[in-house]
């Protein structure tokens, strides 16, 4: 089989594997789409905080496909997504039900292989089934979907919030679009790129900016998404009083300074959210199923798998509107 391996950091090969076997304990899949992320670019050049990777390493996190063998549950032929962080189910966290914070950390595409490859071992209860009306396209969203919408439901904005997006990447758009379920009033993006915006629009911004000033403050709930320290202080900056600032970008070495004094005064509540639960996994699939949820349009770009080095490039240095990037298995 093949499988899209970072052999080290800063080489990355489209490998020759043995091909795996279903096991008493996991079940076999065979991967149709795998998206890739900025996050999938810090494995590849390494810059990653070495206590969530482990090389070498198949990459893919985010993807679906076709369950080759039967599980308890569905039958072989079934088209799935699966949960890519892998919870121990017995720590003090698991049983919280807060799976996103496991004591033994264990995802796809970080600490075992991932889904860039013709075939996918998985423990049978992460697998969930897709209804034949979800695309590929949308299923292959569900894991940057689902680390938003567990964000989303704790910050629980009210109907009729104005909600301001800072970033304009995957992660914002959806942001973007799934705050919809909320019903506000009105959902801005602040954006770094322009060409962004008609996609931005497409999915029901009513606003987007690449402008501070334009977009302006008063918020009820600020999503940051950038993840750039600019950003952060852009989201800072934003809410009204008793507002809500939710963090889910990563500047990593980077700075922000705190107003501690605007925050008090103004009662403003800074959530920052890590990753997604089994619950908001669940959650996500289950507005896809019933059609509440349709990300399609969000795939922008696709590529065979051995046109990999073009997907990475495309990622790293792309012109005009990007939305997701798949790999097409």
């Amino acid at each position: 089989m093949r499988a899209l391996t970072v052999a080290e950091p800063g080489r990355l090969e489209l490998q020759q594997r043995p091909d795996l076997l279903a096991t008493g304990e996991l079940a076999l899949i065979a991967p149709r789409v795998v998206g890739v992320c900025g996050t999938d670019l810090d494995i590849i050049d390494g810059t990653i905080d070495p206590a969530f990777v482990s090389y070498p390493l198949v990459l893919g996190h985010e993807f679906a496909g076709t369950l080759l063998s039967p599980t308890a549950e569905l039958a072989a032929g079934t088209r799935v997504v699966v949960e890519g962080i892998v919870p121990c189910g017995v720590c003090a966290e698991c049983l919280r039900g807060d799976t996103n914070r496991c004591a033994v950390y264990d995802e796809f595409g970080f600490i075992r292989d991932g889904a860039a490859a013709d075939l996918l071992q998985a423990p049978p209860h992460l697998i969930h089934a897709l209804s034949e009306n979800v695309s590929w396209e949308s299923a292959a969203l569900v894991e940057p979907a689902a680390v938003v919408w567990r964000a989303l439901t704790r910050a629980r904005p009210q109907a009729g919030a104005r909600v301001l997006v800072v970033g304009d990447g995957t992660v914002a758009l959806l942001a973007g679009i799934l705050v919809r379920q909320f019903k506000p009033a009105q959902v801005v993006m602040l954006g770094a790129r322009s060409d962004q915006a008609e996609l931005a629009t497409r999915f029901g911004i009513d606003l987007f900016t690449t402008d501070a000033d334009a977009a302006g403050s008063g918020y009820d709930l600020v999503v940051e998404a950038a993840g750039a320290a600019a950003a952060t202080a852009a989201a800072l900056a934003a809410p009204t009083r008793g507002g809500v600032v939710l963090l889910l970008g990563y500047p990593g070495a980077e700075k922000v300074g705190l107003p501690v004094d605007d925050l008090v005064n103004g009662d403003i509540t800074i959530i920052g959210s890590f990753a997604y639960t089994r619950a908001a996994w669940h959650e996500v699939v289950e507005l896809l199923n019933s059609g509440a949820l349709d990300l399609t349009g969000l795939v922008t770009h696709r590529f065979a798998l051995s046109s990999f080095e073009d997907a990475v490039a495309t990622l790293r240095h792309s012109s005009g509107a990007r939305g997701k990037i798949l790999l097409d298995l």
